[in-house]
């Protein structure tokens, strides 16, 4: 279970990342936000991605110490 939590945690980390550094018209047209030439960075959908991400990665950690 901690495995997986930890990994769905790095893989939203990675697409917070992504929607960061990404303008909206190069993201995948199957990720949410994909807009057709607009420049635009959507800082919400990354921060929402983040923070999912890190809430997951805390639940890993605090599962693992729960255990031991």
């Amino acid at each position: 279970m901690n495995r997986i939590l930890t990994i769905l945690g790095v893989i939203l980390l990675v697409i917070a990342a992504i929607y960061f550094l990404v303008p909206a018209d190069q993201l995948p047209s199957f990720v949410p936000g994909h807009v057709e030439g607009s420049p635009r960075i959507h800082i919400k959908h990354g921060a929402i991605a983040g923070v999912l991400g890190l809430i997951l990665i805390g639940l890993a950690v605090w599962s693992r110490r729960a255990r031991a």
